[in-house]
């Protein structure tokens, strides 16, 4: 395999919204490069990219993964990304290490939620971009549509660089309006390409869009500017070195047509991609040199640096990283230092992946993307580089959870190698986590969306055997007092010898949301010997996380202890840990109780055509709308809705937007359950058993 320099690489992420066919189309680029002998097909289970066995069965990317096509003596590496809002972290993490995104956009459809979160997350990394009008061959495909559709939603600065020849079932090719030239493809997907002149029926339409595209790239350079307007038009060469010039500048945005499926439309896009697309060594990357930012290029010669941007966990070669080269050179079976761990790690062999193939090479140099196996210390996010670099990179800022699922071991074997597989897919996906909740002590699995966790319960029995049921998670209420009161605890028990003697007074009173338990002693005059002041406390707060009305904590309030008695013989610890839970069983019966319930923040990208059925249901849902923008044909809706109604928004979201639409939730506060409400959890609670304000043990 061919080592190549930065100015010989390409490094493209291909992003676009679920569906529109990104695997597809790289499976064509993969075949008309070369790289694979047969056009592999998604309905087929036979791409490069869609290797893993849930995505083949979904016929969908959960995965960011890498393959590269050879072309004219260039690398163009392209990863393939996820297209539904739940995996969408990967999408982002792929941009984070590219140098420029082919947005792919169906031809129907136009541009949907994932389009423009995609292209939004590209702007903010100031990248290049390619568009690609895709599936040009289905029913009721059309470009004028799709064209209005990108410029709406992505901006003016979007230009044709080709036409189709023909629409639907009828597109055979397309017109290259840079050229001046029609490219033909057979319809039997083998690609073979005939070039020709333009259509006499196209002739009209592509000189008027090779003259906006004219006017667009003199407007981007104020030199071709004045050119244009002393010419009235530009040269040939001036057209093309200042739409490369523009659009690596990301001021101008080309698009391109195709179709995946039937392969028409590869080998222009490949000629695309390395005409306008900057490679490594034209674009500086920004990383941290001893905690300034600075702008390196691409350099071969100097120390060598990469960023871990993923990690993959096979059930056969263990841990796979794939990493980024920015600077200098790795070498296979090498000693290497990991920066952010500040520990060595030996490289074994180093590969280039075409999907789930590697291929071993000798050297990665700078610009170069590569994975390698077996690292025992590197994760997603650290930095190799020699330490007298003082080089590292940003992390990738992976979303916090949204969504929670309890999970249950089928069987004891189960149980017992639940924490070490769930604890190599929290390495791979850096948006699950998994712990044991404190409180209700469920083990808990929280992701993206309930997609991700059912993709990521499948992984958990498919790679390593274990298998568990998916419950909905108890929703962590908590319980408070609502009034100031005062209590008295007393516990006096006599048997044979020593007895049992503990006397409190407590007053009780309530304390701002968040708060949680404060306790005062102001006791005097020895009222209570100050050693079991602690015990008081004790059985408080031991009582206090038992619960009163249904089992849930009690937050929020203050405890003053201002009295009490002992006996000099009787008096110990647990007789005021007693009495301490006496007085606040009785303070509880008093403080007229509520339970609170967590509510969070939610933020829902949709059509805007579905926001007032969205709205009414969020209202439904006991929530407060706060907020709602247009960002192009999304609309965003914020509200604060309480978490127990939230369970089961994923599937009416997909539902009503027909899966166009996506949410995002974190938590904001605690606020009180209407009365109806709390009777029924109190019931349920009771019913279920609950021992609720019990003596501790």
């Amino acid at each position: 395999m061919k080592v190549y320099d930065a100015a010989s690489i390409r490094n493209v992420a291909v992003v676009g919204h679920g569906g529109s066919g990104k695997t597809q189309l790289i499976s064509a680029l993969l075949f008309d490069s070369g790289m694979v002998n047969r056009l592999g097909l998604v309905d087929d289970g036979t791409t490069v990219t869609d290797y893993d066995e849930e995505e083949i069965a979904r016929k969908h990317t959960l995965s960011a993964s890498l393959a590269y096509a050879e072309w004219n003596k260039t690398k163009i590496n392209l990863i393939d990304t996820p297209g539904f809002g739940n995996f969408f972290a990967d999408a982002r993490a792929a941009l984070h290490v590219a140098d420029a995104a082919m947005v792919v956009v169906d031809s129907v459809a136009g541009v949907e939620v994932q389009t423009e979160k995609a292209w939004a997350a590209a702007e903010e990394l100031a990248l290049p971009r390619l568009i690609v009008v895709n599936r040009l061959d289905r029913d009721r495909a059309s470009l004028e549509r799709t064209l209005d559709s990108v410029r709406q939603s992505l901006g003016r600065a979007i230009i044709p660089l080709q036409l189709p020849i023909g629409e639907d079932k009828l597109f055979t090719g397309i017109v290259d309006v840079v050229t001046m030239t029609a490219f033909t493809f057979a319809t039997d997907g083998s690609g073979e390409m005939t070039e020709g002149q333009v259509p006499a029926a196209l002739a009209g339409a592509a000189s008027s869009a090779r003259e906006a595209l004219i006017e667009m790239v003199a407007e981007a350079d104020e030199s071709l500017m004045e050119k244009f307007f002393d010419a009235g038009t530009l040269t040939q060469e001036e057209l093309v070195k200042g739409l490369a010039t523009a659009t690596r500048a990301a001021r101008i945005f080309p698009l391109l047509c195709a179709s995946g499926l039937r392969n028409i439309g590869g080998q222009p896009l490949l000629e695309a991609a390395l005409a306008y697309l900057p490679s490594p060594a034209e674009r500086p990357f920004t990383a941290l040199v001893n905690g300034e930012t600075v702008s390196r290029p691409a350099d071969e010669k100097v120390p060598y640096a990469a960023f871990i941007w993923k990690t993959v966990a096979d059930q056969f070669a263990g841990r796979i990283t794939v990493f980024r080269v920015y600077q200098g050179v790795l070498k296979a079976d090498s000693t290497v230092h990991n920066f952010t761990q500040d520990k060595p790690e030996r490289l074994g062999h180093l590969v280039v992946l075409q999907g789930k193939t590697a291929t071993n090479v000798d050297a990665l140099k700078a610009g170069d993307l590569g994975a390698v196996a077996k690292l025992k210390d590197t994760r997603t996010n650290d930095t190799l580089a020699e330490k007298a670099a003082g080089i590292t990179f940003a992390p990738i800022v992976f979303p916090e959870a949204v969504l929670s699922y309890a999970i249950e071991p089928k069987s004891r074997g189960d149980e017992d190698k639940i924490s070490p597989a769930m604890h190599r897919l929290e390495e791979e996906d850096g948006t699950i986590h998994y712990q044991r909740d404190p409180q209700t002590h469920e083990l808990l699995l929280a992701g993206q969306g309930q997609l991700h966790i059912e993709v990521t319960v499948a992984k958990l029995k498919r790679r390593f055997g274990v298998d568990v049921l998916l419950k909905p998670p108890r929703i962590p209420y908590r319980e408070t007092i609502t009034m100031r009161v005062e209590a008295h605890g007393r516990h006096k028990k006599q048997t044979g010898g020593h007895g049992q003697f503990g006397d409190c007074k407590i007053r009780m009173e309530p304390l701002p949301r968040g708060s949680e338990f404060e306790f005062v002693n102001e006791t005097f005059g020895g009222s209570i010997p100050r050693q079991f002041i602690p015990a008081v406390e004790k059985g408080i707060q031991e009582s206090r996380l038992r619960g009163y009305l249904a089992g849930y904590p009690v937050v929020d309030f203050r405890v003053v202890l201002y009295d009490g008695s002992y006996h000099d013989v009787d008096s110990n610890e647990l007789s005021f840990k007693t009495a301490g839970w006496l007085a606040f069983k009785e303070a509880m019966s008093k403080a007229h109780p509520v339970l609170l319930e967590p509510v969070m923040n939610v933020e829902i990208y949709a059509p805007g055509d579905h926001a007032g059925d969205l709205m009414g249901d969020l209202n439904g849902r006991r929530g407060r709308i706060s907020g709602m923008e247009a960002k192009g044909l999304t609309t965003v809706i914020k509200a604060q809705v309480p978490m127990s109604e939230m369970l089961t928004y994923e599937q009416h979201l997909t539902s009503v937007t027909g899966g166009r639409g996506s949410y995002h939730m974190e938590y904001s506060h605690y606020d009180e359950v209407p009365t109806l409400m709390q009777q029924k959890i109190v019931a349920t609670a009771k019913a279920a058993g609950h021992h609720v304000g019990e003596e501790p043990a």
